[in-house]
């Protein structure tokens, strides 16, 4: 089955769309990023009254509508608009018309996307309205819509592309290994481009209820919600859940160049590990992440020395944000404290299984503004978590050689190197 395959080819990103809690659009997400403002606000599609926890990182101001054929707007959960309006703005940001595609080049492209949670939201709306006396509002797609599969084939069927269409789930890790997973397709010669990247839209009210009973939200903050995400404050308490997509079009180096697509950057290296360790939590020493990190830099001929920004896993989590800080120090060594780092969910909230698609976002954007966005909120830093987070304020710094790292349920932990042509 391999025996055909001979040298990696090069694989570089050429357009990004995203649609997030604090801008649609890259424009408009880059600008927000680097002023460092919040996402989080009190919870409006849905009543918290009754909730403990009334806050999130919601996108609004979104025309979901818009995406969507009339007969198709029951039919399909959030997640679908989401990635549909952000494929769309990276798919002609690549300057690519696929309109006007033969069918040999739609076999060519292929989708891969990351989600977490998928369609449970849809699938929890649909329940309770079987349950409720109200079947006839339901879908007789429930089954499609609500499995992870079918949101990859909603963005194959729009663009008309005939190549793989698949769904990485792989929980917070999603984006990351999704991503990585379509520059291989490219890199070993099986797709010639790739439509990729990260949607996850978790927030229903017996979603908000679950997490509430594992105990991983901060419900302190209610009142302030902009300050709810605090990623390695001392007075941090919990995840804020998220919602967006972040996707991406993935490209052949050389045929790239051939139709003269600007070049955001190349994907260099992948690593991934399991602690192996516990359905939630990670194991204390940070071991794993900490290779995970490294086989990243290593795959892509990179030492500590030569990375110059790292977007950080960050949940504001007691444990995770003090594992991750130790797994830093092992991977990175003495330069550990040299490198600017910055938490992207102190902005947006916590998107779940398009985490590494936001995070690789954030370092696009330190990558061709010169500004590194900010981790907000850290406002008494934790003694055990004593690195550059790039407090508060966004940097100005030059940055070529980024790595994004991703820690998930299930003790996964995956990192991605890119790098500025």
């Amino acid at each position: 089955m391999l025996r055909r395959i001979k040298g990696a080819r090069r694989v570089v990103i050429t357009g990004m769309g995203c649609v997030t809690p604090i801008g649609i659009g890259r424009k408009a997400f880059w600008s927000a990023l680097q002023k460092g403002e919040s996402g989080v606000r009190r919870i409006e599609s849905f009543d918290v009254a009754d909730s403990p926890v009334k806050i999130a990182a919601e996108v609004r101001d979104f025309d979901w509508e818009a995406e969507l054929n009339p007969k198709d707007r029951k039919h399909v959960p959030r997640t679908v608009p989401l990635a549909l309006a952000a494929a769309r703005e990276a798919v002609m940001d690549a300057g690519i018309h696929t309109s006007d595609l033969s069918l040999t080049e739609r076999r060519e492209i292929g989708v891969q996307l990351g989600t977490g949670g998928g369609g449970l939201a849809f699938t929890e709306r649909q329940y309770r309205y079987y349950h409720t006396g109200q079947a006839q509002k339901g879908s007789i797609y429930t089954i499609p819509s609500s499995t992870h599969g079918g949101l990859s084939s909603e963005l194959s069927m729009v663009f008309g592309l005939r190549g793989l269409s698949h769904i990485i789930s792989t929980g917070c890790t999603s984006s990351t290994d999704a991503i990585a997973y379509a520059a291989e397709h490219i890199a070993l010669g099986r797709q010639e481009a790739m439509i990729t990247g990260g949607v996850d839209s978790p927030l229903a009210p017996g979603i908000l209820a679950a997490f509430n009973v594992l105990t991983v939200l901060t419900n302190k903050w209610n009142e302030e919600p902009e300050r709810g995400s605090r990623p390695f404050s001392k007075d941090r308490s919990g995840i804020v859940l998220g919602e967006g997509a972040w996707i991406y079009v993935l490209e052949e180096y050389e045929r790239a160049q051939r139709r003269g697509a600007k070049i955001y950057a190349e994907i260099t290296g992948y690593g991934s590990t399991c602690d192996a360790y516990h359905r939630v939590r990670l194991e204390e020493t940070g071991d794993e992440p900490a290779r995970a990190m490294t086989l990243a830099m290593q795959d892509a001929g990179r030492s500590p020395e030569e990375i110059d920004y790292v977007n950080l896993h960050g949940t504001s989590t007691l444990l995770n944000d003090r594992i991750e800080t130790q797994a830093l120090k092992l991977a990175f060594r003495e330069q550990a404290k040299r490198i600017p780092m910055s938490a992207t969910k102190s902005q947006l909230g916590h998107p779940q299984g398009a985490s590494g698609a936001a995070g690789i976002a954030a370092a696009l954007c330190a990558m061709h503004t010169n500004v590194i966005p900010p981790t907000i909120n850290l406002d008494e830093p934790d003694p055990a978590c004593d690195l550059d987070y790039v407090p508060n304020q966004s940097r100005e710094a030059t940055v070529r050689v980024a790595l994004c790292n991703c820690i998930g349920f299930g003790s996964k932990n995956s990192a991605l190197v890119i790098e500025k042509q």
